[in-house]
C-alpha cells in the first residue's frame, strides 16, 4: 500500500444562490483562488473546498463542513464584527466548550450548509 498516496481531499459544497454564497465565503474569510459559471475554488491556507453551483434541497440540508482553526475566538469576532448572520440571514451561536474536546460554534452559509468551526481545546 506504500505506492498509494494522497494530496488532498476536497468537498464540492452545494449553492442555492452562487453569486451569493461566493460573497459570503469571501466575507468569512476565504478565498476564491478560481471561479467559473459551476465551480468555485475557495481556499484559506490551506484549507479548500470547491463551491458547486448546484442545490437540492435535501442534499444541502444535510450538507455539513468542519472547520479546525488555532483561534475560534478571531473568528467569532471575524464573524460578529462583519455581522455575517444579519448581513446573510444566516444562523449562528457563539463559540461553546464541546464534550468531544473541541471549542466550536456553529454557522450556517445561505444554502443552510452547517459548518463548525472549531478549535482544540488545551
Amino acid at each position: 500500500m506504500s505506492e498509494l498516496k494522497a494530496v488532498e481531499i476536497k468537498a464540492f459544497v452545494p449553492a442555492r444562490d452562487f453569486e451569493l454564497s461566493k460573497r459570503f465565503y469571501a466575507d468569512l474569510g476565504f478565498t476564491i483562488a478560481s471561479s467559473d459559471a459551476d465551480i468555485a475554488y475557495l481556499h484559506c491556507g490551506d484549507c479548500s473546498f470547491l463551491l458547486q453551483n448546484f442545490y437540492h434541497p435535501e442534499h444541502a440540508d444535510n450538507f455539513m463542513m468542519y472547520l479546525l482553526v488555532t483561534d475560534v475566538e478571531a473568528w467569532w469576532r471575524h464573524v460578529e464584527t462583519t455581522q455575517l448572520a444579519t448581513k446573510y440571514g444566516v444562523r449562528t451561536e457563539p463559540p461553546a466548550d464541546r464534550p468531544w474536546g473541541m471549542r466550536d460554534f456553529p454557522i450556517a452559509d445561505p444554502t443552510g450548509v452547517l459548518w463548525r468551526i472549531a478549535q482544540k481545546i488545551r
